[in-house]
């Protein structure tokens, strides 16, 4: 069991698109017969449940469509197993990457990761990771099946997020934070700056959130039952700037994108976010000198203004809740503070 977010990614998310590790036609005598035990028959060093997995989270194609794993194979069926990496592998090497562990002991090692920095391994993206960083500073890491250049991970951000991750040091809590994962009793809190101003203290977005289809490297909304996920986030206002507002955001679920995606659909796009839309002015004035304000603020703080700022769960040995908190980083905290400015200047004219 892996993050919601990581499990999509295995059979969504590929730079270029997803990559065919098996195809099977199946015979013309075939009796109809469960998919996961006629894949199991037929793909040499494969569990049974990890054919489960890859079914449930769309890895299995039949005649072009997912199922599931309880599917019957019929005679002539075209089967694909579909994944984001090309099927020949490589191999992920360690590298003296620089990481800032927050706290560590032998289960779990928690990881304030900076804006720029990839987590994992992937087309494009075969060095210089989050990833290749840790297994440098540790010796060896446990991987889900089927995630295996992804090791030690349950969760992940975005390369342009900063903050929190929860790194697991042994398969026993690689399986124990899996679960909280996927049973949603994980809390993690994000702070973002996004474009407007919020009606409402607080409020609840929700929406199905599926691959774009015109688009794979974007997510968007989707009617229930069309495409994509179901997915909730909530949000409060923490300080209103007229034209920006700083929000606290609280995940129930962990879709690819889900809180850059949610915002959007509401109106309020993250600051500088390229991929949906923030890296232009949404709000404000024509005058030259606020434009020039906010391409300062581009400048100051170059990528989505994202904080994964807080990360609590039960600790795999000691079963007690743990908490991790993070304050804003630098280019955040700069960019907070120049609209801060700003919005006073403005409300002293006015």
């Amino acid at each position: 069991m892996i993050d919601e977010e990581i499990k999509e990614e295995l059979t969504e998310e590929a730079e270029d698109g997803l990559y065919e590790h098996h195809r099977i036609i199946v015979d013309k005598g075939q009796t109809p017969l469960r998919i996961d035990k006629f894949l199991f028959n037929r793909i040499v060093k494969v569990s049974r449940s990890r054919i489960q997995r890859a079914a449930d989270s769309g890895g299995v194609l039949v005649n072009g469509d997912s199922v599931n794993s309880n599917y019957r194979v019929r005679p002539d069926d075209i089967i694909t197993i579909m994944m984001p990496e090309p099927k020949t592998e490589y191999d992920v090497i360690a590298e003296n990457i620089p990481l800032n562990f927050i706290y560590e002991d032998d289960d779990i090692a928690i990881v304030n990761k900076s804006p720029g920095l990839v987590v994992h391994p992937g087309v494009g993206n075969s060095s210089g990771t989050l990833v290749n960083g840790l297994l440098y500073h540790f010796n060896q890491l446990p991987s889900a099946a089927g995630n295996e250049v992804r090791p030690g991970l349950v969760h992940r951000i975005d390369k342009d997020t900063s903050g929190l991750l929860v790194v697991a040091k042994n398969e026993f809590a690689l399986n124990f934070l899996s679960k909280q994962f996927a049973d949603h009793t994980i809390d993690r809190k994000y702070i973002a700056l996004v474009w407007g101003n919020l009606k409402e203290d607080e409020g609840t977005v929700t929406g199905h959130i599926g691959r774009n289809l015109k688009d794979r490297k974007k997510m968007d909304i989707f009617p229930e039952g069309d495409h994509g996920k179901d997915a909730t986030t909530h949000y409060k206002v923490i300080e209103r700037f007229h034209y920006t507002t700083l929000i606290e955001c609280k995940l129930e679920t962990g879709r690819t994108h889900q809180i850059r995606v949610h915002m959007k659909s509401i109106g309020h796009p993250l600051f500088y976010d390229e991929t949906y839309g923030g890296n232009k002015i949404v709000r404000g004035t024509i005058y030259k000198k606020y434009k020039q304000f906010v391409e300062n603020c581009f400048e100051a703080c170059p990528r989505q203004a994202l904080h994964a700022a807080s990360l609590g769960f039960i600790h795999p040995t000691t079963l007690k809740r743990i908490f991790f908190e993070l304050d804003l980083p630098d280019d955040m905290k700069d960019l907070v503070n120049r609209w801060r400015k700003y919005f006073v200047a403005v409300s002293a004219r006015d």
